[in-house]
């Protein structure tokens, strides 16, 4: 461990625990939705009230989505739910034909889901001691769950590497991630399921609007400074391009429903395509016809997230019609949605959209 390490931990003692293999030694099994059938608990859940209620209507509208033969559906990922167990069901999404594209915070797609394609994984906290502690053991904490920092740091030098290998250009967020799930599928995966192989080899684009807010950064930052060092060019991420190649789905799909779980940058950027389209002339573009929001955030700092999806409404976002608020924290939700959508099995007579293939 080197001397900056220790000059960030607080209680140099700690810094010889020997506990880190006892501490990272239960991994985060990931919920399979094909394995039960929520539709029995949905229904039942329909005819309670509160949040019971609200989610069976959020599964509703999501059926509802994937029945209708002209909505194209965006998956919309803040938050820490792909650590807390549900990776494999947003993998399964995509293998079902279930969402079209995707737009999601950088530390969903990279510290979470490439970090465990590198064959790394993330670990339940039986216990939690001083996070000083953890720091000594370069263990990192998510809640409950643990991250091996060292492993998170082959995740940040293996980007780089990735941007080493390109052409010195601008990419959007959605050609880098299209470049991570190739390098995966090239036989570079230690884990098969991950969303970023899964969505590359279906040709549903991924979009991060704050990439280099997440393990990325780091792996790309070194790629410029080493760049700039031997004297030469480097890649760049467009974010212009993000949000201009976000609105040519929306302009092309037309009818869209978002399935969004958090909220923050990727919702903003996601419902935000519905008035980027008016502004490039598409003055019949629809707003989002149909909209899930799964959340703890709420109204009392008057955001909730990037606005209640009826506020939206009112800068010509999306629908009222069909909108679902549901207050709970997602891994306790999103497995019961999914799978009541899975087992109901509409996604089957669904066409494929194949969004990626916009930008070849």
């Amino acid at each position: 461990m080197t001397t900056d390490t220790l000059n960030k931990v607080q209680d140099t003692s700690k810094v010889n625990d020997t506990r880190k293999a006892e501490l990272l030694s239960s991994p985060v099994e990931h919920i399979d939705i094909t394995d039960f059938d929520a539709r029995p608990i949905v229904e039942a859940m329909g005819k309670m009230s509160f949040t019971s209620r609200d989610l069976a209507n959020a599964a509703k509208i999501y059926n509802t989505m994937l029945e209708d033969k002209d909505c194209s559906i965006i998956l919309v990922i803040a938050g820490s739910t792909s650590a807390g167990g549900c990776m494999d069901l947003y993998t399964q999404l995509v293998k079902s034909n279930m969402v079209d594209a995707i737009v999601a915070t950088g530390a969903t797609i990279v510290d979470m889901d490439f970090f465990e394609a590198l064959g790394h994984k993330h670990y339940q906290a039986k216990e939690i001691p001083d996070d000083d502690t953890l720091r000594s053991l370069y263990i990192d904490r998510i809640y409950d769950t643990y991250i091996d920092e060292e492993q998170l740091q082959d995740c940040d030098h293996t980007i780089g590497r990735i941007a080493d290998s390109l052409e010195p250009r601008a990419y959007s967020s959605r050609e880098f991630i299209k470049e991570m799930g190739k390098w995966l599928a090239d036989g570079n995966a230690k884990k098969p399921n991950s969303l970023v192989q899964t969505a590359y080899e279906h040709d549903v684009p991924i979009f991060c609007p704050a990439f280099v807010d997440s393990s990325a950064g780091f792996g790309l930052v070194k790629h410029q400074v080493d760049a700039m060092k031997r004297g030469g060019r480097y890649m760049v991420l467009d974010a212009i391009a993000d949000f201009r190649e976000l609105t040519d789905i929306k302009i092309k799909a037309g009818t869209t429903g978002l399935l969004m779980i958090g909220g923050g940058v990727p919702k903003n950027f996601t419902q935000d395509t519905v008035v980027c389209a008016e502004i490039l002339g598409h003055d019949d573009v629809e707003v989002h016809k149909y909209a899930i929001q799964i959340t703890v955030a709420d109204v009392r700092d008057g955001a909730c997230s990037s606005s209640t999806l009826q506020e939206a409404a009112s800068w010509g976002k999306v629908s009222t019609a069909m909108e679902q608020m549901v207050f709970a924290e997602a891994t306790s939700v999103l497995p019961l949605l999914a799978s009541d959508a899975y087992h109901r099995g509409a996604w089957k007579n669904r066409a494929k959209r194949a969004f990626a293939k916009l930008f070849d």
